[in-house]
């Protein structure tokens, strides 16, 4: 049942990798970028936006390559050879994963951008069939019996664990925070679950292009451009609460320094912190982090509670190893396969 196509239009294809960051056949500099599923088009835009740039700027001509897949396995990707000069991933706990087990970058590194090295953010949105003819307005709803819900591994997608935490905190605030309920509510959840993709752009493929499922969790941006290309089929649902979602940026700096390309990525990772690129940002449904920007898209980009990893959970260290690391509540939630 799992799908293996991309929805036409909304899914650029995949960039197939040269080798390395460095001047390639036409004399240009080559930089690549390991990022997560659903950021395709949004950089394709950046890419170009950045490259015109850089040669206004007298630096030369630089070609932007792209990878996606789900950001664990991104993530692992790096660690096993994948010659990423930056990183643009769903949470910060991939990029730590990357710092800790290959020392490609320092530990600190998200002390290198602002606001902890993400430009922009995303929260966590129900997408349902048109008309919604399951009634689902929140997350209590997502566990009632014939409800099929569509999300991805919380093992290999970034996406899929703000998916996990955002319903885990929910259910912990409808039970003044016992835990064990919050754990009953989300074997639940996964009960209701007939397929685990290992990303969100496959799991969007699943409920939208498939037909699968009465709802997807999917990232904002992501519902938006489902919601775009079939408008006479979905809609989106804001929940009561979600969770704010901090996509983090960071070159990988010995990637880089090795490719030659140190500055270059630098400068493309700082160039997302512009009001061009957050503009960009805004056109694809991320929030931009400049207030001034983010107003213009506020009415899609709804205002509504959202929990927080730090504040809620503890940081990405302490969730990830309560959550998601064998044994933790999804394998208990699941069943380890």
């Amino acid at each position: 049942m799992k799908s293996r196509h991309f929805i036409p239009l909304v899914l650029a294809s995949l960039l197939t990798l040269p080798g390395c960051g460095k001047k390639g056949g036409s004399g240009e500099l080559e930089l690549q970028n390991v990022s997560y599923d659903p950021t395709r088009e949004f950089y394709e835009e950046v890419n170009v936006a950045f490259a015109k740039k850089w040669e206004a700027d007298g630096k030369g001509k630089i070609k932007i390559t792209q990878s996606h897949g789900g950001s664990g396995k991104q993530a692992r990707s790096v660690i096993d050879g994948q010659p990423a000069d930056v990183v643009t991933l769903a949470l910060a706990g991939d990029i730590d994963i990357i710092a800790k087990q290959a020392k490609l970058l320092p530990e600190d590194w998200q002390a290198k951008l602002p606001d902890n090295s993400s430009p922009y953010t995303s929260t966590i949105v129900f997408v349902v069939r048109k008309g919604n003819p399951k009634g689902i307005k929140d997350w209590g709803d997502l566990v009632k019996e014939g409800t099929q819900l569509i999300t991805p591994d919380p093992k290999t997608s970034g996406g899929a664990r703000w998916n996990y935490l955002a319903a885990w905190a929910w259910a912990e605030k409808q039970n003044g925070g016992d835990q064990a309920k919050a754990l009953e509510y989300i074997t639940k959840l996964f009960k209701n679950v007939p397929i685990l993709d290992t990303g969100a752009r496959a799991s969007t493929n699943t409920f939208a292009q498939n037909k699968i499922g009465d709802v997807f969790l999917s990232w904002e941006n992501e519902a938006y451009l489902i919601a775009k290309q079939f408008p006479d089929q979905t809609e989106i649902v804001y929940p009561s609460l979600s969770i704010l979602a901090e996509p983090p940026v960071a070159v990988v700096e010995k990637n880089a320094e090795k490719h030659g390309t140190a500055a270059a990525a630098k400068a493309y990772l700082e160039f997302l912190y512009t009001d061009e690129a957050q503009e960009l940002a805004g056109k694809h449904f991320y929030r931009p982090r400049k207030a001034e920007i983010l107003a213009k898209f506020s009415s899609k980009l709804q205002t509504i509670p959202l929990v927080t990893v730090d504040k809620d959970f503890g940081g990405w260290a302490k969730a990830q190893k309560t959550h998601f690391e064998d044994g933790g509540t999804f394998d208990q939630a699941y069943g380890v396969k």
